[in-house]
């Protein structure tokens, strides 16, 4: 059995060295991705592109009115730069970390105070300057950017604020996590989770996320998550759901210390 990858970041270095460790590793912030860490741009986005190929809302984005006439291929396409984007915006601005032989669990992370900057004024947006999203909305249907950049993200990071408060950009931000279809059942997801989870207890802070499938919230639940409430995506022929749940800092186990008789002090009251 092929030992896994060290938990890597998506960053501009000569070459991406792996690790022998088959435990996942959290490194440092993520820098600018070109050159010779395309490959992994690449490698994380068909991960997170096989694994929420039918996530709703995934599905949201490409399987609009406007879009009915698109063939399979072209809607693929799409999904895939959608992924592409949110890979390369949070290699840039947080966490890329990906685990197993070929890229089998991806994890998109935002550390304490980071953010995404998509701003409605296009010429206040460093993501916007640096053509991560411009590509997407040119490619998104009409129905398809309403969608995304005037309903989905105001909504998540309003509702982040609200839910967090004073903590909002203290917390880790846990945007999104998949794994290959054919690579579930292998632990992945719970190694990249807890590597973030033991960091974010060691520091004393919370971690956030949104679930979008009805089954997750009872996995997520086993890492501490809790649900605090649910937000809906409207524009689409049904309302789709979004858990937000948040997990709390675990304080560490204090040692117990033992005490001997002679420091035990039982003289009665």
């Amino acid at each position: 059995m092929a030992k896994d990858k060290r938990a890597i970041k998506i960053e501009n270095i000569p070459k991406m060295q792996e690790a022998s460790s088959s435990e996942a590793s959290v490194t440092s912030e993520a820098q600018d991705v070109n050159g010779e860490s395309k490959t992994h741009v690449e490698a994380a986005t068909l991960c997170l592109g096989k694994a929420f190929e039918s996530d709703d809302v995934a599905r949201y984005f490409v399987d609009t009115d406007d879009t009915a006439g698109w063939s399979d291929a072209k809607k693929w396409k799409l999904h895939l730069q959608i992924m592409e984007a949110l890979v390369k915006s949070h290699a840039k601005e947080g966490l890329v970390t990906t685990i197993g032989p070929n890229y089998d669990c991806v994890a998109l992370w935002l550390p304490p105070g980071k953010d995404i900057d998509i701003d409605e004024d296009e010429r206040n947006s460093r993501f916007y300057r640096r053509g991560i999203f411009v590509r997407l909305k040119r490619e998104l249907s009409a129905e398809g950017k309403r969608r995304f950049f005037e309903e989905f993200m105001p909504l998540l990071h309003n509702t982040k604020q609200r839910v967090l408060e004073s903590h909002d950009q203290k917390s880790w931000y846990l945007v999104y996590i998949g794994t290959k279809p054919e690579s579930r059942g292998k632990g992945y997801a719970k190694k990249l989770i807890e590597d973030v989870t033991r960091q974010a207890d060691a520091n004393g802070q919370k971690c956030y996320l949104e679930s979008s499938n009805a089954i997750n919230p009872k996995i997520y639940a086993k890492f501490g998550f809790e649900t605090v409430e649910t937000i809906h995506l409207q524009r689409g022929p049904k309302p789709i759901q979004l858990d937000i749940m948040v997990r709390h800092p675990v304080p560490k186990a204090q040692p117990q210390r033992l005490v001997g008789p002679e420091h035990h002090n039982d003289t009665p009251n």
